[in-house]
């Protein structure tokens, strides 16, 4: 599927739970989170061609993998933070996923930090 594909999927779904508003509003909720449900699914399959790059970017100018590992982790918890802020806040709770949203912000700077430290020792060491 290409995201044309995945756009109709996700435009066909929320038409259909518009539609079915009228009967009952949470069957339109549950369309619309399995519709998402679907979507996120899709993208992490996508997620083996990214991982297969960088481990050919890895291979070929030998970083510490460390560094592989953080960003790898860094884009899991962006992806997981907006897909899960996305559906509380269609279900009607923005202040859920407002919530989920500073909390990734925070998980990615915890996640970060090592990357950061080892940073600032070698700007030191440049300085020393």
């Amino acid at each position: 599927m290409t995201i044309v594909a995945i756009a109709a999927a996700g435009i066909g779904a929320v038409i259909l739970a518009v539609e079915l508003k009228s009967v009952k509003s949470e069957y339109g909720v549950y369309l619309v989170m399995a519709a998402g449900v679907f979507i996120f699914l899709y993208g992490l399959g996508k997620m083996q061609v990214i991982l297969d790059t960088l481990e050919l970017i890895w291979d070929s100018i030998q970083i510490n993998e460390i560094y592989l590992d953080t960003l790898l982790k860094m884009i899991g918890i962006a992806y997981v933070a907006e897909f899960a802020s996305g559906i509380c806040k269609d279900a009607g709770y923005s202040s859920v996923g407002s919530q989920i949203e500073m909390f990734g912000k925070l998980s990615i700077l915890a996640v970060g930090m090592p990357v950061f430290g080892a940073l600032i020792e070698t700007m030191q060491s440049f300085l020393v």
